[in-house]
């Protein structure tokens, strides 16, 4: 009855371990691809836009970054981290300082289409 008890304890804890095997994330190769491939597409765009940009859109970029975390890449409030202050999550767990700049940038021509309209944005709201 005593080895009973410790093959069910057993199979118990097996199952329970193949169990949380199957929920976790599941590394899917194509899924790693194509994250990669965006990058590279976000960082030829970035090397293009970088040299192209205006001297009043860098201010306006070194405004946000001041502002928002007085310039320092490892900035954190909990939910938003890096210079500019972005969501956790849009850096996909690189949180280089080329990654800020490139993933800042993507942000702010996304979303108000340079960076003077995010300046003009985060005048008026206090963020952006």
């Amino acid at each position: 009855m005593h080895s009973n008890k410790a093959f069910i304890s057993l199979l118990s804890v097996v199952t329970l371990f193949a169990a949380i095997l199957f929920l976790l994330p599941q590394n899917n190769a194509s899924a790693n691809t194509r994250h990669r491939q965006n990058i590279v597409h976000i960082h030829r765009h970035h090397r293009r836009q970088h040299n192209n940009l205006s001297a009043a859109n860098a201010a306006a970029k070194r405004f946000i970054a001041i502002r928002e975390s007085g310039g320092s890449y490892s900035a954190s409030n909990g939910t938003c981290y890096g210079k500019y202050q972005l969501s956790i999550a849009s850096y996909h767990g690189n949180y280089s300082a080329r990654n800020q700049e490139l993933t800042a940038d993507h942000y702010a021509n996304s979303r108000y289409g340079s960076w003077l309209g995010a300046k003009n944005f985060w005048l008026s709201h206090g963020w952006y």
